[in-house]
């Protein structure tokens, strides 16, 4: 666009404060709700980045400088096995100068994120970063931890190998992932850092070892203890995550179907709450099948026969409807 196109003063009539509220009703989903937050949406997209362009792409060029070892799960005794491997890794490492070793977590409370990284290297005392952010998930958050211990790890001199140790293994591969998602923002500043890493030395590298939380490996261990000794005071204004903002719609629709259900006829006076093993009831959820269809949706015949059970109805015409 050329920058001396004159702007029009005039008021769009396309804009969201432009609606009637006949026209705000019918236009449902996060534009509108994100309108009225007065703290607004932090970007997260940034498609056109160069670093997202084909044939410039770190995976294009730079495919043999990174790589992943993740946690067997067919093995038995998974937990020590891997364990195991992990102490001889940083054995390996912990005494090589050109090595470091960048081990994240990051956890939530009370809708504020702290992103932890621990970073250590030989002749170098251990370095730690703490980072506090509102209103994100918990992907973001682990995201954007692993950004700011490469960052770390990058600044240390005569550095040629990084290694990244954390319990979202699968946050770190959507760094290489160049299709679009609300992470691209972090993406584009990692890719960038790694960029600049791999092309000051041939042999500079990058690896990424998962560390489920569950075998408590003690370097991984203080890390998530940190990370949840925070108690953080939220201060507005503030900005909220896309997909903070899609998480949060998500869970007013499920809250709002919970009650909604609870108080309408059509549960019937015999629906059957399913417990877990704390003889709680079983939330209903949107996530991987939700908990019920998880044990019984690979079946269409045991799924009927369960919901026939648990509505105390058979498939007869007021059933259906």
């Amino acid at each position: 666009m050329n920058d001396s196109t004159p702007r029009s003063n005039s008021t769009n009539s396309h804009t969201i404060g432009s609606l009637t509220n006949c026209q705000r009703l019918i236009t449902n989903g996060h534009l509108i709700d994100s309108n009225t937050k007065s703290y607004g949406i932090f970007p997260a997209f940034s498609p056109l980045n160069p670093e997202f362009s084909p044939g410039h792409r770190i995976i294009d060029n730079f495919s043999n400088r990174f790589s992943f070892n993740l946690v067997n799960k067919n093995e038995k005794e998974i937990n020590r096995i891997h364990a195991q491997e992990l102490d001889k890794m940083v054995l390996r490492n912990s005494s090589l100068p050109n090595s470091a070793l960048v081990i994240t977590d990051a956890s939530i409370k009370n809708d504020i994120a702290t992103s932890i990284s621990h970073i250590h290297s030989a002749n170098w005392p251990l370095i730690k970063t703490a980072h506090h952010a509102s209103f994100v998930t918990s992907t973001e958050a682990e995201l954007f931890a692993i950004r700011c211990g490469i960052n770390q790890a990058c600044s240390i001199e005569n550095i040629s190998k990084i290694i990244i140790i954390t319990d979202s293994i699968h946050v770190a591969k959507k760094i290489f992932n160049s299709k679009s998602h609300p992470f691209q923002i972090h993406m584009s500043a990692i890719l960038s850092e790694l960029r600049k890493f791999f092309n000051s030395n041939d042999a500079n590298s990058i690896e990424f070892w998962e560390c489920p939380s569950r075998i408590k490996w003690r370097y991984h261990h203080d890390v998530d203890k940190d990370s949840k000794s925070f108690t953080v005071t939220l201060i507005y204004p503030c900005k909220i995550s896309w997909d903070f903002c899609k998480k949060s719609n998500s869970d007013d629709t499920i809250k709002q179907w919970k009650m909604t259900f609870q108080v309408s006829e059509g549960k019937g006076n015999h629906f059957l709450d399913l417990l877990d093993n704390d003889l709680n009831s079983i939330e209903p959820s949107y996530i991987k099948g939700s908990p019920w269809l998880q044990m019984f949706g690979h079946s269409n015949s045991l799924c009927a026969h369960t919901t026939r059970a648990i509505s105390n109805h058979a498939p007869i015409g007021e059933y259906r409807l």
